[in-house]
């Protein structure tokens, strides 16, 4: 199935306790890169989502973002320093008594103090942690994938369409060539009829001419080849496997074979023929940019 290397994904789901939020975005790249935005406290889980990501997207600039907010589950834990905020009780009794004043200390007054109240996270069960943010980074991955595959859908009818109007160039080409040898051959008569009147013509000389001129502008091994190329192609379109690097090479050689038959080309029908395919195939290289 032919994928697109752009494309989204979002996947969001409330797990023990837990909103988890996962986004995927791509852009073209010749290989997997991956980056991410998650969680200072979920860092830990980054390497395993990029091995997660990277058994599905083979070539792309990835990035995955990631939120986890807590809905009934508490990630915190608060801590009183029961030694300090008695040494803070101790201290207000004196000033009491020493200075003549009410002693109006509470447990509210006592907490506003520093560091009688502090704060950590709660201990996290990392693997369930794990079990969580991948199910719903699977999620965002079957929608990133789905909208790649719908982008891919999309580019393989165009190159389709691209490579039979390359065919129908190469048919052309193909009529035309034995046409323009034996032009060549009648325009030589005439010529030499024009510059020596009535002599007899050495037609064995005449069939030599023709003979070379012949096999300078022959393209039928590029014509062959060209279709041979254009055959492999309409194979990859149809392959389930990642074939954007195959099918770059492939258009160049495609690509070669075009300007070949435009070096050899000595009719003006043919060579617009070779400007038509060499256009069409920029077009294809366009859209492979984008083919994972």
């Amino acid at each position: 199935m032919i994928l697109s290397m752009t494309g989204f994904g979002r996947g969001t789901a409330v797990r023990n306790g837990r909103e988890i939020t996962v986004e995927l975005r791509s852009v073209n790249s010749r290989y997997f890169e991956y980056s991410s935005r998650i969680p200072r406290t979920c860092s830990y889980l980054d390497s395993r989502l990029k091995k997660q990501l990277n058994e599905r997207i083979s070539r792309g600039k990835v990035e995955l973002s990631m939120t986890v907010q807590n809905v009934d589950a508490a990630d915190t834990v608060v801590a009183v320093n029961m030694d300090l905020a008695r040494s803070y009780q101790q201290a207000m009794r004196d000033i009491s008594e020493q200075l003549g004043v009410k002693n109006d200390i509470s447990a509210g007054v006592l907490t506003r103090f520093p560091d009688v109240l502090t704060t950590r996270h709660a201990d996290v069960d990392e693997e369930q942690l794990w079990e969580d943010v991948s199910a719903v980074t699977a999620q965002a991955l079957d929608r990133f994938v789905e909208m790649r595959g719908a982008e891919g859908a999309k580019m393989k009818a165009d190159v389709a369409g691209r490579a039979q109007t390359i065919l129908d160039c190469v048919a052309f080409v193909e009529e035309r060539s034995p046409q323009t040898v034996r032009e060549y051959n009648e325009k030589l008569a005439a010529r030499v009829h024009e510059l020596l009147g009535d002599v007899t013509l050495d037609e064995g000389r005449l069939l030599q001419e023709t003979a070379i001129f012949a096999d300078k502008v022959a393209v039928a091994e590029e014509t062959v080849r060209l279709r041979s190329h254009i055959a492999q192609l309409g194979k990859f379109l149809e392959a389930e496997e990642p074939i954007g690097r195959k099918m770059d090479f492939l258009v160049q050689e495609i690509n070669r074979e075009a300007n070949t038959i435009g070096s050899k080309a000595s009719d003006v029908a043919i060579a617009g023929k070779v400007i038509d395919i060499k256009a069409e195939v920029e077009k294809i290289r366009e859209q492979i940019q984008n083919i994972e």
